[in-house]
């Protein structure tokens, strides 16, 4: 027998409903929490303490279901206009915040990445999430464009595949988007665009190198290759990599999900000629491009494949940076890691929850959260990049 006894629904009951909402705290994933007859309503472009008319927009069934406010009754004080028409209910799913002022923006992600500790790894954390030079708008350095069946590029609209005809995106930086929006592509095809370091415009089909800097170096990159979005993060992770690594002369380190080596530029440096950083990279063209790149490091060694795959066959790490995708390392990486005991593990995480999840493993194999930062590197959306460092046998809490 089911002991759940909150209101449930058949799938679609509430779609197109317009309810009437009290809007309670944020939530991870650029809504707030409401609640109506019982069910949990996530909503989209609405700010906490509001009173909002929301329509439904996803009712899967269950006890809960999603929904657009489409009027504001009792705005929030950070409340501002969007600085895009398409930033608005059934519009364009880049951006949860513009409705909000930048400094709201920041104190909404604080509040989740701190819940998201609390719920998943019960650390009561005082991070606050950091702001970036550069202001909340044209910041995107790489956009992802869709292609309708007609041959307009444009954007997709939120939790959907339709692509809406979009002129310009104010988080791009200025110029980079029309001239490519405007002209015809192949029906149904994606590509993305790219300014790099030094303002060129890349559509990543022309096959030019995309010229990156950061940590005192540059590196020329094939299109379509990672690199951190925000202009001003590749530096910053790099200069928080160098304080809380701590490689010592002659150690050994890790960098896991390494790309093209630049935080295996900066631990090369720490352990210098005498010590070893083995970079894991499961893109080749990544690990060819960091092989260019950083020819004078001969501390470094590169290997291609899966991280999973790869930890069994590596020497035992002082050191260990991780910058895993958006699920996290997960509950086998985690145990991989520190069964060969590192002093210190650096994990950058894009997705708090993942980091809740991988903090909590981590402590459970005797690693405890001991420095937290968190930095608003995705300004205007709900993202935001965290870097936890931790230690064996440390005190709790950060």
């Amino acid at each position: 027998m089911r002991s759940d006894t909150r209101p449930r629904a058949e799938a679609g009951e509430w779609t197109d409903r317009v309810l009437d909402l009290e809007v309670g705290p944020v939530a991870h994933g650029g809504h707030c929490v409401a609640r109506h007859e019982g069910r949990v309503v996530f909503v989209r472009h609405a700010l906490p303490g509001e009173r909002v008319l929301a329509v439904v927009t996803e009712d899967t069934g269950g006890s809960f279901c999603r929904a657009d406010a489409i009027s504001v009754r009792d705005p929030h004080v950070g409340r501002v206009a969007p600085a895009c028409t398409w930033a608005r209910a059934g519009g364009c799913g880049g951006c949860d915040w513009q409705h909000a002022t930048p400094e709201l923006q920041r104190e909404l992600k604080t509040a989740v990445v701190r819940e998201q500790l609390s719920r998943l790894a019960g650390i009561d954390s005082d991070v606050e999430v950091e702001e970036l030079p550069g202001g909340p708008l044209g910041w995107r350095s790489r956009v992802r464009l869709a292609v309708d069946a007609e041959g307009r590029a444009g954007l997709r609209a939120h939790r959907s595949h339709d692509v809406l005809p979009v002129a310009d995106c104010p988080i791009a930086p200025e110029g980079a988007l029309p001239g490519v929006l405007a002209r015809p592509h192949a029906p149904g095809s994606e590509f993305e665009v790219v300014v790099d370091a030094d303002g060129a415009v890349h559509d990543e089909r022309d096959g030019a190198p995309v010229v990156q800097r950061a940590a005192g170096r540059e590196w020329r990159l094939r299109p379509g290759a990672f690199w951190q979005v925000h202009p001003e993060l590749a530096g910053t992770l790099a200069g928080v990599i160098t304080h809380w690594a701590q490689a010592r002369p002659g150690e050994s380190a890790w960098d896991l999900y390494g790309g093209a080596g630049l935080f295996a530029s900066v631990l090369a440096d720490q352990v210098g000629p005498d010590g070893r950083v083995t970079v894991v990279e499961s893109s080749s063209g990544a690990v060819d491009d960091g092989e260019v790149a950083l020819s004078d490091l001969p501390q470094l060694t590169w290997r291609v494949g899966r991280v999973e795959h790869v930890l069994g066959s590596l020497a035992d790490p002082d050191v260990v940076v991780a910058d895993p995708p958006r699920s996290g390392l997960g509950k086998a990486l985690v145990a991989g890691i520190c069964e060969r005991e590192p002093r210190r593990i650096v994990h950058v995480a894009c997705d708090p929850a993942a980091l809740g999840r991988d903090v909590g493993l981590f402590a459970a194999q005797g690693y405890r959260l001991t420095a937290l930062r968190a930095f608003d590197a995705f300004p205007m959306t709900h993202h935001m990049e965290c870097v936890a460092l931790l230690e064996p046998g440390a005190p709790g809490g950060a």
